[in-house]
């Protein structure tokens, strides 16, 4: 196969990168949902699932070659739907109690740093001199991301339960990562996400039997519209329509812009503070993962 040529090069990162900006922006909505719709994170994260699931499927049955998965594989894609759950749950929670730029930063910028230990225990890949470096950076940027203008009396225990669900959900996506790696193998990308977005739906779903819920749903269906259709099912179409076009690597790079915006927004938008040491350890955060990526290159 020829590789692609420049303008669809350019094409296909200009869709990534405007997948990567709009999930950039789910931190920044859920604080808007909270606080004008008194919306629950856990409410916000069964919802987005909600919306997406049918969305993929439709596109699954629409655009995949074949939109049916094997007996085989259908385990693997209720281990990706509980992850993904997982993932939602956590990180939705960790955005009001850490932050809109660090919850996205640790959550994120740490996923591949995990990826990176979970592919070498679960699937054997060996760890290179440029990955163990990339970790020290990525732990070393993270500590220093916590500390930010902080003092130790500023670490209440509220931020503290915040940074530890960023690191959760951290922890989630890199493991669905991990298994997508495998299950793709087998699985084409829509359907894999269509019976992905499902089990997670069907796992959250019992979180909207809560009081309230439907006055949350009046108050902030718009949003909860935004954050399904366009930043799940929208993005995700879009990314894989430019990861087509794109190498891997420069896929990463062009999805660096999802903590970006969400950074951006955090601090110029919500008045977050990162500080001197914070933005110290963003920039070793970004470094760490730049330093990923070109190993992925090379």
């Amino acid at each position: 196969m020829s590789a692609p040529s420049s303008p669809a090069r350019l094409r296909g990162l200009a869709l990534i990168g405007l997948a990567a900006v709009s999930w950039g922006t789910t931190g920044s909505v859920t604080n808007v949902l909270i606080a004008e719709a008194g919306a629950t994170p856990s409410v916000i994260a069964a919802c987005r699932m909600l919306i997406a699931a049918p969305l993929l499927l439709a596109a699954a049955g629409c655009c995949a070659r074949s939109p049916g998965i094997a007996r085989a594989d259908r385990w693997r894609c209720v281990a990706l739907g509980v992850c993904m759950a997982a993932f939602q749950v956590t990180y939705f929670n960790a955005v009001p109690r850490a932050g809109i730029a660090i919850a996205a930063l640790i959550a994120i910028c740490g996923a591949p740093l995990l990826i990176t230990v979970l592919a070498a225990a679960l699937l054997g890949e060996r760890v290179t001199a440029r990955a163990a470096v990339a970790l020290v950076l990525g732990v070393t940027g993270t500590a220093l991301l916590i500390v930010g203008p902080r003092t130790t009396a500023d670490l209440s225990a509220r931020f503290v339960t915040g940074v530890l669900l960023a690191v959760a959900a951290s922890f989630g996506y890199a493991l669905y990562v991990v298994l997508a790696k495998a299950t793709l193998t087998h699985v084409a990308p829509l359907p894999a996400a269509g019976a992905t977005f499902t089990v997670a739906a069907l796992v959250l779903a019992p979180l909207l039997a809560s009081d309230g819920v439907g006055r949350q749903l009046a108050l902030g269906w718009p949003w909860l519209v935004y954050l399904g259709a366009v930043t799940t099912a929208g993005a995700y179409a879009i990314y894989s329509l430019g990861l087509r076009d794109v190498p891997a690597s420069a896929a990463g790079v062009a999805s660096l812009a999802e903590p970006l915006t969400a950074v951006l927004l955090g601090v110029f938008v919500f008045g977050e503070r990162l500080g001197a040491i914070g933005v110290l350890g963003a920039a070793l955060l970004f470094a760490a993962l730049i330093l990923l990526l070109g190993a992925e290159a090379t």
